[in-house]
């Protein structure tokens, strides 16, 4: 069977046991079928660190080729992945002759020339680094992600998935009181005592300020804050050319900063702690769990097909596993990918792997 049939099969299986390939990641996806792929998301071996098993990408003599080698990837997991889809990049940075070489950036800057979006840039504080004994610089403890796309809209995004839980609003003496504590008297005092609104704006803004104390009450909003014309600025800039915000506080006088009542968006640095690796005997670089959770969970749909093209260990598609998502994984090393299929509950079992 050639990768291209095994790959139709496997979208039209019901199992969710991940299939692992075995050989060179480029190789391989010049096989897969176009538009097959929901969510890609691999951390490949940095330049010049180690020397992993079966060589491959990240031994190169410049690191000009090494990039050009992952652009080449790259742009094959851009066919495969659908239009709805999403690339989830994590790469690490090196050290050259005292100088910081920027790959990272140097990568998603050519894969941004090439036609991908770039959505985000994630900072994954690791808390803790590992020994650094160098005397002339400073002890490096984050990682960037990068969140690929196809296109600009339509791309699949559960934002809600991924929401930190609201605190709720209370009553207190009759007085509703949102999350943070706002009751909405401190806003009421400001627009009486304003010397910048009309009567007819003020009196606008008490009613606008009861009906969103009553959308609070009733769960609507969770929080809000109110900006009054001369008593705060505008959230981003005093341009009206430029802020829509502004052109709204100068018409009406006020404007109002909602809450979602499903709770917050999580913010662009995460902070999670390095996969442990004391004990292990081979391949030690695995990224923790905790780094695929949310790519996996905000941008693939149930049943839809996660791909790692260094799966390494099998640590995406183990997380794709607990959470009820297919997942493909391509290593070039026979070694890497015994040990991850240990891990998904696949050993000896030869049903979804095959070497190419």
């Amino acid at each position: 069977m050639n990768v291209n049939q095994a790959i139709t099969n496997y979208i039209d299986t019901q199992t969710i046991m991940p299939q692992f390939y075995v050989g060179d990641a480029l190789e391989l996806l010049q096989q897969f079928p176009d538009d097959c792929i929901d969510c890609c998301i691999t951390s490949p071996p940095y330049w010049n660190k180690r020397q992993y098993a079966n060589g491959g990408i990240g031994l190169e003599a410049d690191y000009n080729k090494y990039i050009k080698n992952l652009v080449h990837v790259f742009m094959q997991v851009y066919r495969v992945l659908k239009p709805t889809g999403s690339f989830w990049l994590n790469i690490g940075d090196t050290y050259y002759q005292k100088s910081l070489l920027n790959i990272p950036w140097r990568v998603a800057i050519a894969l941004t020339e090439k036609g991908w979006i770039l959505r985000n840039t994630i900072i994954w504080n690791k808390v803790k680094g590992g020994l650094d004994n160098t005397n002339d610089r400073l002890r490096n403890v984050y990682e960037p992600m990068f969140h690929f796309v196809k296109q600009e809209k339509q791309y699949y995004y559960d934002v809600d998935s991924i929401r930190n839980t609201p605190k709720s609003t209370k009553v207190v003496n009759g007085a509703v009181v949102s999350a943070t504590g706002v009751t909405g008297v401190r806003y009421k005092r400001k627009i009486e005592l304003s010397t910048e609104l009309t009567d007819e704006q003020k009196q606008n803004a008490l009613a606008a300020l009861d009906e969103m104390l009553k959308q609070v009450q009733n769960g609507e909003v969770s929080d809000f804050r109110m900006v009054i014309k001369g008593a705060q600025r505008t959230t981003h800039s005093d341009s009206e050319r430029i802020s829509g915000r502004a052109r709204e506080l100068h018409e009406k006088g006020f404007y109002f900063l909602k809450y979602n009542p499903k709770g917050s968006k999580p913010g662009d640095i995460w902070d999670i702690i390095p996969e442990d690796t004391q004990g292990r005997t081979s391949h030690f670089a695995p990224y923790p769990a905790d780094l695929c959770r949310t790519p996996i969970i905000l941008t693939c749909p149930e049943n839809g097909i996660v791909l790692d093209p260094f799966v390494g260990t099998g640590t995406s598609c183990l997380v794709a596993m607990e959470y009820k998502r297919k997942s493909i994984g391509i290593d070039i090393s026979d070694e890497y990918i015994f040990i991850a299929r240990e891990r998904c509950g696949q050993p000896g079992n030869e049903q979804f792997s095959l070497s190419v």
